[in-house]
């Protein structure tokens, strides 16, 4: 799968546009500062735990497996803005403060399914709040229409979308997420354009 091809699923998974996608399909040479902290032991461990329970093990390895948490640190180095690399790391910090709310406790101390009840709320929160965007941003758009100096304003991404987003992306452009949740034909290789489909059967990797 190439990185057109991953990005497109992720977009029709998110059902937006998946934030990042410019500079990870030129080669993530964006320019943007280095965030070090994110390739600490500690914070990458972090992310595999949010990633993993995004993607858990079922019948086949979950995004842990596919250390899709350093794959997360890359992206937001290389591939992230200044201004997205700043809310990705204080998400992680809302993450916690949303555990302690909610269950008293950090995320990495939580049981598994406290994490996911944890993540279904912020899953609903990022929906609302990108929803709540798009609508302010094409009221504020109507509002200068014909104006030939108007600059929409930038407003922040949400942080759980950039962790969701990176998940997905990450684990199915990894050899385990192409190989063991998807099904995958070394390419290249022979070619036929009428494979029939059995329902249930795998999406195609390659």
């Amino acid at each position: 799968m190439n990185r057109r091809d991953a990005i497109g699923r992720v977009a029709l998974l998110m059902g937006g546009a998946v934030i990042g996608a410019e500079f990870f399909i030129s080669g993530c040479k964006s320019g943007t500062a280095k965030v070090e902290d994110l390739f600490v032991a500690d914070t990458v461990a972090f992310l595999n735990e949010v990633a993993d329970t995004i993607l858990p093990t079922t019948s086949s390895p979950g995004a842990k497996a596919a250390n899709v948490g350093h794959f997360m640190a890359v992206m937001v180095q290389d591939c992230y803005t200044p201004e997205d690399q700043k809310v990705f790391m204080e998400g992680i910090g809302k993450l916690d403060d949303a555990a302690n709310k909610k269950f008293s406790n950090k995320f990495m101390s939580l049981t598994a399914q406290q994490r996911t009840d944890l993540l279904i709320d912020l899953d609903k929160e990022q929906k609302e709040y990108g929803t709540k965007k798009n609508k302010d941003a094409e009221a504020d758009a109507a509002k200068h229409k014909g104006e030939k100096d108007y600059k929409a304003p930038e407003v922040p991404n949400h942080y759980f979308t950039m962790m969701k987003q990176l998940t997905l992306l990450g684990y199915f452009t990894s050899e385990i997420g192409a190989t063991k949740a998807l099904r995958y034909i070394a390419i290249p290789g022979h070619y036929d354009g009428n494979v029939p489909y059995k329902k249930g059967d795998k999406a195609w990797a390659t």
